[in-house]
């Protein structure tokens, strides 16, 4: 079964005849291109160590075309910067909801919650706080907008781990316990692996919900003061602003540019790794990259192996001797007593804060206006329905055709990574213009802009999952002549199941949150406003209506936290118990 890829640190790359071949145009190009990155992130990296108080004035965005390198620049490394968090948190949080049954009761549904609250309702709580910590540097708003572009890359890839984890098969777990793997050797060697494959396919989703919320989180209100830092989603609202569709032009041939470049440079190469983690019991077609070829046959690799192998066999014997492997507990009155205690407090808990929720209310905002945006609610919930129904009716064919067919996936991995990276809202201007001169009302319009920047989120969990099908099971279909609706129902379906959960929970989350966006466009001095929740968040948070703010942000995480209990819950489950490989 060819799961499990234990690290092999002395590994020297590729032989020749038992000697390391050498390519020095490799390692020419290797040193080149390492060399140079490190440059970019020292010289980008620079500009935010500048000195700022508020309300000091930060230069303006020019629209200068030749301002837009340094403007990309500063932007990717502000997403790779929230990516590293993403993934030191989605290991951390997903892990913890996964192993351990009290931590899932609070752990899941607080994730819930916190997909379902809009990233500016994430930046107007943090952002004074970062400025505090990172007093009298511009590295206090870089932080802020960090962290609000983390808050649309974190969940996604937290719900795919957590996912995995759940439906690791049984007999894999069964060996790990039988070894006596420890938690550090149980990670490393079967839980990371396992799950390697789909959480790179909602990595690139979630770098693509980063770049959605990236002209949002560059624009940062303090002090009622509003700071715009440099960078191309600013670029873009100033252009709007401008009604300047040349310098939009730009900056939409710019992110082009920079989404080819990333996924040539950094996610086809590992799409490539982690499609070597798949589980299978026969060998398949092996994927190569041209990107990964080269790393390989340069010497780059061989003196990192060389120089930090033994750092890192000593730190994994270090972490397996402070992991051991968990033993077997029996059910006690004391365990069943610590679940009644730790129950009782999570009770008391939602008590309180529900008694708070309605002291607020009938305090700060009225009943009629809960009434009211309770309305506005259900209405951007039918949009979000309905945009999964058809998302699911169109996509999920498409990705299972992608998932198993390794050449149609190399043709169109360029495509889809540019359609599901592509910030959504960088078209909005177009689609507002034509709306107004169609006369489409944003209600059915804005429809079209949530899926937009949601529906790629259930695309690429489909793709993940139709690749994690067993080419063994896929052989033993076509033996069996399994064919049309039979194979959908025998072996596809089931076998992307769980992927398929994973993608609807966060193109439901991704659209809630595109709603705010979505709901209230505008082209210059013309807006246009949808019935909706998104809407109603917008126009408070522009407002700077903080009762409105806490009920709407409040409403859509009930919405979303209630769907996620009594549908997707329940999905899961099933997804577990039944269409579990192994």
């Amino acid at each position: 079964m060819r799961l499990v890829r234990i690290p092999h640190w002395g590994s020297t790359g590729i032989e020749a005849g038992g000697k390391r071949a050498r390519f020095p145009a490799a390692d020419l190009a290797v040193s080149l291109g390492t060399l140079t990155l490190l440059y970019v992130v020292a010289r980008v990296g620079a500009e935010s160590w500048v000195r700022f108080h508020p309300p000091d004035i930060i230069p303006s965005v020019s629209l200068d075309p030749r301002n837009l390198p340094n403007y990309a620049a500063r932007s990717t490394l502000r997403m790779f910067t929230a990516l590293v968090a993403s993934t030191l948190f989605t290991f951390v949080y997903g892990y913890a909801a996964a192993r351990s049954r009290r931590a899932e009761r609070v752990l899941v549904p607080l994730l819930d919650i916190l997909q379902s609250v809009p990233v500016l309702g994430f930046l107007s709580v943090t952002v004074t706080a970062f400025i505090a910590l990172f007093r009298g540097s511009l590295l206090g708003l870089e932080a802020a907008c960090i962290f609000a572009i983390f808050t649309g890359q974190a969940w996604n890839m937290t719900f795919s781990f957590y996912q995995s984890l759940r439906t690791v098969p049984a007999e894999l777990e069964e060996l790990a316990t039988l070894y006596q793997l420890s938690k550090w050797e149980r990670f490393t060697r079967l839980e990371l692996p396992s799950s390697v494959l789909g959480l790179v396919w909602n990595g690139m989703m979630s770098f693509g919900g980063g770049w959605f919320f990236l002209a949002a989180s560059e624009s940062i209100s303090v002090l009622n003061r509003q700071y715009t830092l440099p960078g191309l989603g600013s670029y873009v609202a100033v252009a709007i602003a401008a009604k300047d569709l040349r310098a939009l032009g730009w900056a939409i041939a710019t992110m082009v540019i920079l989404v080819l470049l990333i996924d040539q440079f950094f996610w086809k190469p590992l799409v490539t790794v982690a499609d070597k983690y798949k589980l299978e019991t026969s060998a398949g077609e092996e994927r190569r990259f041209w990107v990964n070829d080269l790393w390989r046959a340069a010497s780059l690799p061989h003196y990192i192996e060389k120089l930090g192998g033994p750092l890192f066999r000593a730190v994994d014997r270090r972490l397996s001797r402070l992991t051991p492997a968990n033993r077997a507990v029996a059910a006690s009155d004391a365990l069943m007593k610590t679940d009644r205690i730790f129950n009782s407090i999570v009770v008391v808990l939602c008590v309180g804060l529900l008694i708070a929720a309605m002291r607020f209310v009938h305090a700060r905002v009225g009943y009629y206006e809960v009434a009211h945006a309770t309305l506005l609610g259900a209405a951007t919930c039918a949009r979000v329905l309905a945009l999964l129904v058809l998302s699911t009716l169109v996509w999920t064919p498409v990705g299972v055709a992608i998932g198993l067919n390794p050449r149609l996936a190399r043709i169109t991995q360029p495509l889809v990574q540019i359609c599901a990276s592509f910030p959504a809202n960088f078209l909005f201007p177009f689609a507002t213009l034509g709306f107004i001169k169609l006369g489409i009302h944003l209600n059915w319009g804005s429809m079209l802009l949530m899926a937009l920047g949601a529906q790629w989120y259930l695309l690429f969990n489909v793709i993940g999952g139709a690749q994690a099908i067993p080419n063994d099971l896929r052989e033993m279909a076509q033996n069996l002549g399994l064919k049309g609706w039979k194979r959908w129902r025998l072996l596809i379906g089931p076998s992307i199941f769980g992927a398929w959960v994973t993608g609807a929970i966060t193109a439901s989350g991704g659209a809630w949150n595109a709603s705010i966006v979505a709901e209230l466009v505008s082209w210059g001095n013309t807006t246009l406003r949808a019935d909706g929740l998104g809407a109603y968040i917008a126009e408070a948070t522009g407002k700077g209506d903080w009762p409105r703010i806490v009920l709407g942000v409040g409403l859509m995480s009930v919405f979303v936290v209630a769907f996620n209990h009594f549908v997707w819950k329940r999905l899961y489950s099933l997804a577990q118990r039944r269409y579990q490989l192994g």
